[in-house]
């Protein structure tokens, strides 16, 4: 937890811990259960405590704070299962329409999802790559990004930490 808690302020700590628990009030949502669900996803959560989850980047159950710091104001994050200090966090990062995600690198690996929106990212020594919704990006740890929500609607990420989540700033160039 230290690790979090030298890279965000208090607050900021305290609102990520805080969402860590929508994951279960989520999952006992019953209208968030999908067509597909079975008595075997249950079989096969990987403690008692922990139940299946499917829910919409859109569901009024989600409990969104406010982003790292380092991110200017509009910038949003649910926490959907795991507590972000620890391994293998995952949460929703939602950012308005014309929101540039200020260049940053994370401690972890993160692959991500679009789930609303059309964002533009770019890494350190690549391209430009636009992403439309249901398309993966897979981020390297340490490895400098950018981006910015291209679309008049918000953008929303399923982002998957395998490390702790952190957003460290960057100020060089991503030639």
């Amino acid at each position: 937890m230290q690790r979090i808690v030298s890279r965000w302020s208090a607050a900021t700590l305290s609102t990520l811990l805080g969402l860590a628990t929508v994951a279960a009030s989520c999952a006992s949502a019953s209208n968030q259960t999908t067509a597909g669900s079975s008595p075997a996803m249950a079989a096969q959560a990987s403690s008692p405590a922990e139940k299946p989850l499917a829910i919409l980047p859109t569901s009024p159950d989600l409990k969104w704070g406010p982003c790292p710091p380092i991110f200017p104001a509009g910038c949003q994050i649910a926490v959907l299962h795991g507590d972000p200090s620890h391994p293998n966090a995952d949460i929703y990062l939602r950012v308005p329409g014309g929101y540039t995600i200020p260049t940053h690198t994370h401690t972890s690996a993160e692959r991500m999802v679009l789930t609303t929106g059309k964002l533009k990212v770019q890494y350190k020594g690549a391209k430009m790559t636009t992403l439309t919704v249901a398309e993966y990006a897979f981020g390297p740890a340490g490895l400098p990004h950018v981006a910015k929500c291209v679309s008049k609607t918000p953008c929303t990420l399923f982002i998957a930490f395998e490390g702790p989540v952190d957003a460290l700033p960057f100020t060089g160039t991503l030639d």
